[in-house]
């Protein structure tokens, strides 16, 4: 078999997976998206309703923001209710997919609300893995590539356990995320629910907040404001990112896989922060300069993913150059500025 009638099988297993799930029926999927009005659940929300979804969105809007799901205003297929997913979820109708992407994602975020961040991954995940179990629907979880802390093994695959400092004021991010994936395979072991995980690594795109404190939407922001770039440390500490549409893409061959443990999701394309930042004021032109400063606390030294497991059971690796992605990103903030 060839790569493209392999892909093609893929393809057509993940199709004919959503109509069994759907029943005999013939209705149309239906998703729940925790954390729908924020930067990655907007555009999965988008990516389902392409797919021939219909999606309830779900957010309380701590740094959510419903300017990114704002374009679907009157769409029959979408309806988002506005909740704290640590509260009790009850939804009527059929429920299929379950895609639990509510949490404060940023540094400034997580370190401005500890105790939501480590009650959304702990109660939240908990009432999500409830609703799957109840309706009878597949779970994923979005976690994220923090599970591995600052790592003492590079690049990080998901068999290593992680280097993570549970009482620095990076740990409610890290350690709610690790709670959430003993959480989930615990449901998984117990209840039998179909559960799947994924670890995310950086991802930028469209949609990100201006303000959002991660090191894409710093640098161009300040780059377009002619301020001076931000780097910490000495700029040596390595970053890969991953263009958002590749991830979601990368999520939801997940969710349509049989694949029950975590699966890394990134670019594996590697940087350091300075030279990132030059990229940046190359792109967008902008005459700032380079500042330094101190490195914050456990900031990891080395980030970047092992996606061989992606690219095996998923058929999956990213797409889109860095460069056309951060252009794409760039003309997005422009526009926002």
């Amino acid at each position: 078999m060839n790569t493209k009638q392999a892909e093609r099988k893929r393809r057509t297993g993940r199709a004919e997976s959503v109509k069994r799930r759907a029943g005999r029926s013939g209705r149309e999927p239906v998703s729940v998206v925790t954390g729908a009005a924020g930067f990655l659940g907007s555009h999965l929300t988008d990516y389902l309703l392409a797919q021939g979804h219909r999606v309830i969105g779900i957010d309380n809007l701590i740094t959510g923001n419903v300017a990114n799901i704002e374009h679907l205003a009157g769409e029959p297929r979408f309806r988002f209710i506005c909740q704290d997913v640590t509260e009790y979820l009850f939804l009527a109708g059929p429920v299929d997919y379950v895609w639990h992407f509510a949490s404060p994602a940023s540094p400034a975020d997580y370190l401005n609300f500890p105790i939501q961040t480590l009650k959304v991954g702990s109660l939240g995940t908990h009432k999500a893995l409830g609703l799957a179990r109840h309706k009878g629907a597949r779970f994923l979880l979005a976690s994220t590539s923090e599970v591995y802390g600052d790592p003492e093994v590079h690049p990080q695959s998901e068999d290593y356990w992680g280097h993570v400092n549970p009482i620095g004021p990076r740990g409610c991010y890290d350690e709610s995320k690790r709670f959430a994936e003993a959480l989930t395979m615990a449901y998984q072991r117990e209840h039998g629910l179909e559960t799947r995980i994924v670890r995310i690594f950086n991802t930028y795109g469209p949609r990100m907040r201006l303000n959002d404190g991660r090191v894409v939407p710093n640098f161009i922001v300040q780059a377009l404001k002619g301020r001076p770039l931000t780097v910490y440390g000495d700029g040596s500490q390595t970053r890969s990112f991953c263009y958002v549409s590749d991830l979601i893409e990368g999520v939801y061959r997940l969710m349509m896989s049989d694949y029950g443990l975590p699966v890394n999701l990134g670019n594996p394309t590697e940087l350091t922060v300075l030279q990132f930042a030059r990229e940046i004021l190359r792109l967008t032109g902008s005459r700032s300069r380079i500042v330094f400063k101190p490195l914050p606390q456990d900031d990891p030294r080395q980030r970047r993913p092992d996606i061989t497991r992606a690219r095996k059971l998923l058929g999956w690796e990213p797409r889109v150059p860095l460069e056309e992605g951060l252009v794409r990103t760039i003309e997005d903030f422009r526009r926002r500025l």
